[in-house]
C-alpha cells in the first residue's frame, strides 16, 4: 500500500470539478466538497473523498437529485421537518443545520428532523457549525442496513453515527463523533483496500460467528454493535443505534431500519419503503440559555486540564479528548496536505476520465 500526498488545494478543485459535473450549483458543489475535504483534514479518510464514486454511482441511477428544492415540511418555533427532496445529504444536512442554529438564536434551541436525504459525510461537520456561534451541536444520520442487534442474525440497522460537539475556551472543542457500531463500514473498505484482517469483535460472518475478514459483509455477514457481544455491552450500542434511527427517520418520515436505502448503487432500494430516503437528525442548544458562554468555556477548558493530567497506566500513553486526534490531524495535513491510498488515487483518475475532467496529479 502506497501513500500519494495532495494538498488541500488541489482535492478542493478536483472534488468541486466532479459535484459540477453532477449537475450541482457552484454553491452546493463547494458545500459538498468542504465536507469531503474536512473529513480528510481530520483523518476521517473513510468519509472524505475515497467516497466520491459511491456518490457519483448513486447520481447515475437517479438516487441522488444533484439540484434538489429542499425546504420545511413541518415547523414550529423550535422544531421542523425537513423534505431533503434526494439531494446529496452533504448539502442537505448543513441546510437542516442552519435552520437549528436560528432557531436556537430566537428560542434558545433548534430541533430539526430530516427525510429524503442521502448520506451526509462525517457528522462532526455539521455539529461543529452550531460550536462556531457558541452553541453545542448535535447531529446524527441513518445509514444502510448492515449491523445486526444483540442476539441477531440479520442487519437491521445502520452503522447510525452520532456525535456531541461543545465549544471550548483556549482549547479544541470537544467533540464526541462515533458511529453506534463496533466499526463503521468506511473501516473495513480500508481494511479491504490495505489486504488486511480487522480486529475481532467488529463483524460476524453469516453463520453469526465472529470473523476477521474485511469482506464478510459482501459474503452475507454483518457488522456488530458497538460492544461486539452482551458480555461486552453490545445492547447498549444496539440501544444508542436505536436511538440515532429513531430519530432520524421514525420521526421524520424516513426510511428506518431495514428499509433505509443502501449507499452503494449495486444494491437496489426496497420494494416496498416505509418512508422516504435517508433521515438526520440536527440540534443546536445556545450556551448562554444555561449559564454565561464564557463561564462555560472556561470550566471546559478546566475539564480539559484535569483530564489531560489523569494519572496513566502506562507512562507513554495520555488521555485522549474527544476530537483530539482529529484536531491534531487537521492542523497537520492542512500543512503537509492530504495522503490518499493509491488504491484510491486510481479510483479517482478512473472517476475524472469517465466524467471527462482533469484527474488528480
Amino acid at each position: 500500500m502506497n501513500f500519494i500526498t495532495f494538498s488541500e488545494t488541489n482535492l478542493r478543485a478536483f472534488t468541486y470539478s466532479v459535484f459540477k459535473k453532477m449537475g450541482c450549483s457552484d454553491a452546493h458543489a463547494e458545500l459538498a466538497t468542504d465536507v469531503l475535504i474536512r473529513s480528510d483534514l481530520r483523518g476521517i479518510d473513510s468519509h472524505g473523498v475515497a467516497r466520491l464514486s459511491g456518490y457519483v454511482r448513486l447520481w447515475e441511477k437517479k438516487r441522488i437529485n444533484a439540484t434538489p428544492d429542499i425546504k420545511i415540511v413541518h415547523e414550529t418555533p423550535t422544531t421542523a421537518t425537513i423534505d431533503g427532496d434526494a439531494g446529496l445529504g452533504l448539502v442537505v444536512a448543513p441546510f437542516a443545520m442552519q435552520v437549528a442554529i436560528e432557531k436556537a438564536e430566537k428560542y434558545g434551541s433548534g430541533w430539526v428532523s430530516v427525510k429524503n436525504s442521502n448520506h451526509y459525510g462525517i457528522a462532526g461537520y455539521h455539529a461543529l457549525m452550531a460550536v462556531e456561534k457558541d452553541m453545542i451541536g448535535i447531529s446524527m444520520t441513518n445509514a444502510s442496513p448492515l449491523v445486526a442487534p444483540t442476539y441477531a442474525n440479520e442487519r437491521l440497522l445502520g452503522t447510525n453515527p452520532m456525535c456531541y460537539a461543545f465549544p471550548a475556551g483556549k482549547y479544541p472543542p470537544v467533540i464526541v463523533d462515533m458511529a453506534t457500531a463496533a466499526a463503521a463500514n468506511g473501516k473495513l473498505e480500508i481494511a479491504q483496500r490495505a489486504n488486511k484482517s480487522i480486529p475481532d469483535g467488529w463483524v460476524q460472518d453469516k453463520a453469526g460467528e465472529n470473523s476477521t475478514n474485511p469482506n464478510e459483509l459482501k459474503n452475507g455477514g454483518s457488522l456488530l454493535p458497538l460492544g461486539s457481544d452482551k458480555d461486552h455491552g453490545s445492547h447498549k450500542g444496539y440501544g444508542l443505534s436505536a436511538t440515532v434511527d429513531i430519530l432520524s427517520a421514525v420521526l421524520s418520515g424516513a426510511n428506518y431500519g431495514p428499509w433505509v436505502p443502501p449507499f452503494v448503487a449495486f444494491l437496489e432500494p426496497s420494494a416496498n419503503p416505509v418512508g422516504e430516503g435517508l433521515g438526520h437528525f440536527l440540534g443546536a442548544m445556545r450556551v448562554d440559555g444555561f449559564r454565561p458562554a464564557a463561564d462555560f468555556k472556561n470550566h471546559l477548558d478546566n475539564w480539559v486540564e484535569r483530564f489531560k493530567s489523569a494519572k496513566t497506566i502506562y507512562p507513554d500513553k495520555k488521555v485522549i479528548i474527544p476530537g483530539e486526534p482529529e484536531h491534531e490531524f487537521e492542523q497537520e495535513r492542512k500543512i503537509s496536505g492530504i495522503p490518499l491510498i493509491d488504491v484510491v488515487v486510481n479510483d479517482l483518475n478512473e472517476l475524472a476520465e469517465k466524467l471527462g475532467i482533469e484527474g488528480l496529479k
